[in-house]
């Protein structure tokens, strides 16, 4: 279930990116995409969220290490919190981090016919989805995710492209 607040949102998005992928990555924007995935789920409150842009290497050695899984993903998610619990002694909800594979990001986009920030931006709601407790685990969960996911780029508009 969704976390819900009770106080404006009010957002810190720490981004970090490799360095092969600087040039390429404005985290201002990618802070917009988190943005609008709080937004539309209407999250309040104080939040923390950490956005990483990385090679496949690391993306796959996060996903064997700590998932069991021996193959390249898109995107992992490291969620600090499980459900609805007191509030952190900061104020601060502290999701986690979502880690986006920036070559899987433009393969996708290549083999679904859109931009590769419309791609990314795919991803990054993906993660922070995962973070708010979101899963994909079967059918009816992975439809649903799916349509929070169009939600999104919906409110993001032409900023998702």
């Amino acid at each position: 279930m969704p976390f819900k607040r009770l106080a404006p949102l009010t957002l810190e998005v720490n981004v970090q990116t490799a360095a092969a992928y600087r040039g390429r990555i404005d985290p201002d924007w990618v802070r917009r995409v988190v943005a609008a995935v709080l937004e539309t789920e209407g999250t309040e409150g104080t939040i923390e969220v950490g956005v990483v842009i990385a090679g496949s290497q690391r993306v796959r050695g996060l996903n064997r290490r700590y998932l069991g899984h021996d193959y390249d993903t898109d995107v992992i998610a490291f969620a600090l919190t499980e459900g609805e619990g007191p509030a952190p002694p900061d104020g601060t909800l502290h999701l986690g981090e979502a880690i986006v594979s920036y070559p899987q990001a433009r393969q996708q986009a290549a083999r679904y016919g859109h931009s590769v920030p419309r791609e990314l931006a795919l991803l990054i709601a993906h993660g922070v989805l995962h973070l708010l407790g979101y899963d994909d685990q079967d059918p009816h969960r992975e439809q649903r995710m799916r349509a929070r996911e169009a939600a999104v780029l919906e409110h993001l508009g032409d900023r998702a492209r």
